[in-house]
C-alpha cells in the first residue's frame, strides 16, 4: 500500500529530475493510448469471434440429420420418425418437406433446379436435449431396423469450430502480449531519452547523495502515470468506437456480435491497470540500467 501511495503522491524534489512536458511525456501517452485502443479491438474481435464458433458448434451438437434411402415408403420415414421421438435425449424428430430439401440444396444446385428432376434421399431433422442421447445405441437400432439409413450427428462440422474458437482465443491473447512487448519497448526508448537529457541533473542529484533508487524511483512514477492517463483515454475510445460500429442487424453473422459481453466488460478496465503494470517494471529496469551505466 506504501509503495502504491509513494507511485501516486511522488517527491517533489525528485520529481524535478523528470521534466513534466515535452516530447517524452507527448511519445509516452500516444503509445499508450494507441496500445490500449488496439488491445480492446484485439480482445473484442478474438472473444467474438470465440463466441461465434462456440454458439455454432453448440448448435450443431443439438442438431443431427437422418437420411433415408431414396424412394424410402412414407410409412417407414413414419417408423422412423417415431422411434427418433420416443429415443431419450431427443427433444424432437420430423421429416423434412420438399420444400424444405430444396431450400436445403439451393445453394449447390441452384434455386431453379427441383427435386423433382433428381432422385434425392429423405432427410429426417433430429433436434436434441441439451443432455443429449446415446448416439451409439440410437445408431445400433437404426441400422436394425433401416440398414441403409445414415445418422449424421454433425461432428466433422463441429470439431474444427472448436478448435477454431480456442485458436482465436490463443491468437488474441498472443497480440495482446505482442501489443504490451511494443508499448514497453517504447516507453524503455522514452524513459532513456529523457534520462540522456536530465543527465547533468542525475549528476547533481547524486553529489548531493542521493541513490540511484532514488532518482530511478522519479522516473518510474511519471512515466507508469503517463502509461496509465494515456491507456486510459486509448481503452474509453476503443470502447466508444466498438459501440459506433454498424449493427449488422439479424443478417449480421459474426460482425453483429463483435464487442464484449458479460464478464467481457472487465477487460476495458483491465488494460490501463495492465499498461501501468508494464509501464513500471520497463522504466524501472531501464532507469536503473541506464544509471548503473553512468556510474
Amino acid at each position: 500500500m506504501k509503495a502504491v501511495l509513494d507511485l501516486i503522491v511522488g517527491d517533489p524534489q525528485a520529481d524535478r529530475a523528470v521534466p513534466p512536458t515535452g516530447i517524452t511525456a507527448r511519445l509516452t501517452i500516444f503509445v499508450a493510448g494507441a496500445m490500449a485502443f488496439l488491445a480492446v479491438f484485439v480482445l473484442a474481435l478474438s472473444l467474438s469471434a470465440g463466441r461465434a464458433a462456440d454458439r455454432w458448434a453448440n448448435e450443431l451438437a443439438q442438431a443431427a440429420t437422418l437420411r433415408m434411402p431414396i424412394d424410402t415408403p412414407a410409412e417407414e420415414i413414419a417408423r422412423a420418425v417415431d422411434i427418433l421421438n420416443t429415443t431419450p435425449g431427443i427433444a424432437a424428430a420430423r421429416a423434412l418437406t420438399v420444400d424444405e430439401q430444396q431450400t436445403l440444396l439451393a445453394p449447390w444446385l441452384g434455386a431453379e433446379l427441383t427435386l423433382d428432376a433428381l432422385p434425392v434421399p429423405q432427410l429426417i431433422e433430429i433436434v436434441a436435449t441439451d443432455e443429449g442421447y446415446d448416439r451409439a445405441g440410437l445408431q445400433a437400432r437404426l441400422t436394425g431396423e433401416f440398414p441403409d439409413a445414415v445418422l449424421d450427428d454433425h461432428g466433422r462440422w463441429r470439431a474444427p469450430l472448436i478448435a477454431a474458437a480456442g485458436r482465436l482465443r490463443l491468437i488474441g491473447g498472443i497480440v495482446t502480449l505482442l501489443i504490451g512487448g511494443a508499448m514497453a519497448a517504447m516507453i524503455v526508448l522514452a524513459a532513456q531519452a529523457s534520462l540522456a537529457a536530465n543527465a547533468q541533473v542525475i549528476r547533481v542529484l547524486r553529489l548531493v547523495g542521493a541513490r540511484d533508487i532514488y532518482i530511478a524511483r522519479a522516473f518510474v512514477r511519471r512515466f507508469t502515470l503517463r502509461a496509465l492517463i494515456g491507456a486510459v483515454i486509448g481503452a474509453v475510445f476503443g470502447v466508444i468506437a466498438l459501440q459506433l460500429l454498424p449493427d449488422g442487424g439479424a443478417t449480421g453473422g459474426f460482425l453483429a456480435d463483435i464487442g464484449f459481453r458479460g464478464a467481457g466488460w472487465l477487460w476495458p478496465l483491465v488494460i490501463p491497470l495492465l499498461a501501468a503494470i508494464v509501464a513500471f517494471v520497463a522504466t524501472r529496469a531501464a532507469a536503473l540500467a541506464r544509471l548503473r551505466d553512468e556510474t
